[in-house]
């Protein structure tokens, strides 16, 4: 299969998958994604406020963009948002899932460049997106191109690297994030490390990159998992979901 024709079945996949909107509706509200989307939602906030101090005749005014944003928004737990905000997706009948009339939807493919002017947006969202894609580097370019500058990216991936991960790999097992047999993570194609995270926001020329977690989290046995809030605000690196905030420079 060529490089198009494995990024077109990949698109299809996903589409089966998250199309409809159900299968977002059915994860977003349990405790370790909604402490996830808590956190980006804080990230979010931090770096608007931010950008509100700064504007002014050529501060990063502009509307809040979502990417991938499936039948439920971050921006619907952000009701003090005073920008506009735009809600994109591969799926017109996600969309639809979405709160009626507080966002703008947008129909999009982050596979192709952004049908979006340069230095156009204030901020953008990509929660649980990159590691869909081929070309993770390209988006986050585009996402850089579209940026004002200031303008501010947080995004969210599933970490290949958590603790559970790494005892799974010294006991000669795979790491959950590469299971092509599981029901959903067999759409990841690009998982990441903290470390990788960093390098790649970086190359693609962003500035102030933090990484925040949700959980570090160890099985104990079928089903059950401890999990620490704390471990995670002092080692993100072992947390289940990473969360990075970076900045276009000015």
């Amino acid at each position: 299969m060529t490089g198009g024709g494995a990024a077109a079945a990949a698109r299809e996949a996903n589409s089966r998958c998250y199309g409809d909107g159900r299968a977002t509706l059915a994860y977003v509200d349990d405790p370790y994604h909604a402490v996830r989307r808590r956190l980006i939602g804080a990230a979010l906030l931090d770096a608007v406020d931010d950008l509100d101090a700064g504007d002014g005749p050529g501060g990063p005014a502009g509307a809040l963009l979502e990417l991938g944003a499936g039948a439920r928004s971050i921006f619907d737990s952000l009701p003090g948002l005073r920008r506009p905000t735009v809600v994109a997706d591969l799926s017109w009948p996600a969309l639809t899932e979405l709160t009626a009339g507080r966002h703008r939807p947008v129909r999009l493919d982050v596979t192709r460049p952004l049908p979006l002017a340069d230095q156009s947006v204030a901020g953008v969202v990509a929660a649980e997106l990159i590691e869909h894609l081929y070309h993770p580097g390209a988006l986050l370019a585009e996402i850089a191109r579209v940026l004002r500058p200031g303008g501010a990216l947080v995004l969210s991936t599933p970490n290949l690297a958590t603790l559970q991960d790494r005892i799974r790999f010294l006991l000669g097992r795979s790491p959950r994030q590469v299971d092509p047999m599981h029901r959903y993570l067999h759409l990841h194609i690009r998982p990441f490390t903290a470390q990788m995270l960093r390098r790649m926001l970086r190359a693609a020329g962003f500035v102030d990159v933090s990484i925040r977690s949700n959980y570090v989290g160890v099985q104990v046995g079928r089903g059950r998992w401890l999990q620490s809030r704390l471990l995670a605000r002092l080692f993100p690196g072992l947390g289940g979901s990473l969360v990075a905030s970076a900045r276009r420079p000015w």
